[in-house]
């Protein structure tokens, strides 16, 4: 049996194929290789990341943790990432490279794909779940399978309310209680996984933010106008 993709990942020679240009931080797109299986994936190094005054270096492991977030949900939203030690420029992650029309994102598949939607309301959940700072339109692809994915989550996970998004057309509604019961468990305790890759503030903050969208039960909105990254794509 063929190694599956997270063994791939996990343990399989990476070998650089090129690197992302017009990204903020180091981003090269590899080839992971274990046993005859290939995986593309794009690995961002923490000896790449730009220094920010609002997040310590280790960018890398929010990517990870927002994973392991979206898996615990059973949600399915962030492809497949893990931690290299032995990663070519050092420590970093490395995620499974989606197969997409990479012309499409968010405002275009809102538009165009209304079957869409639901799972981009949960990805709107998942955000102020995670307190992403950073979901730009080219940050939603449709999978070749089908399949929603949010990708860059390096500025998620502040102690600090950051939300900022361009998933705000389901501003206000209902959460469906399937989705509120997914996030419930979270307010009482977070994954060990999780926790470990955050500070004791970041995982309260994150509790927090769950009980707050359990109280309220709706999607939040931006009454200010300014809760958007730039650029927007």
């Amino acid at each position: 049996m063929p190694p599956d993709e997270l063994t791939v990942l996990q343990a399989g020679e990476i070998d650089l194929v090129g690197r992302v240009v017009d990204s903020s931080n180091a981003t090269y797109v590899v080839q992971v290789t274990l046993d005859g299986e290939q995986l593309p994936a794009v690995y961002k190094p923490q000896a790449g990341e730009r220094p920010l005054w609002d997040f310590d270096p280790g960018l890398y492991k929010r990517e990870r943790a927002a994973y392991l977030l979206s898996e615990h949900l059973g949600w399915h939203l962030v492809p497949t990432t893990v931690v290299r030690e032995d990663a070519p420029a050092g420590v970093g992650s490395v995620q499974r490279f989606v197969e997409a029309d990479h012309r499409q994102h968010y405002f275009s598949l809102y538009d165009s794909r209304r079957e869409l939607h639901d799972a981009f309301r949960r990805m709107a959940l998942f955000d102020c779940v995670a307190n992403n700072t950073d979901r730009k339109s080219g940050h939603v692809l449709l999978g070749d399978d089908g399949q929603v994915y949010g990708i860059d989550h390096g500025l998620c996970f502040a102690a600090d309310f950051k939300l900022r998004t361009v998933i705000w057309d389901f501003a206000g509604e209902e959460i469906p209680e399937q989705d509120l019961a997914s996030i419930a468990p979270l307010a009482e305790s977070v994954p060990r996984a999780l926790a470990a890759l955050l500070s004791r503030a970041e995982v309260d903050a994150l509790q927090l933010r769950v009980r707050r969208l359990l109280t309220t039960r709706v999607l939040p909105v931006d009454t200010t106008g300014r809760r958007v990254p730039w650029p927007l794509i």
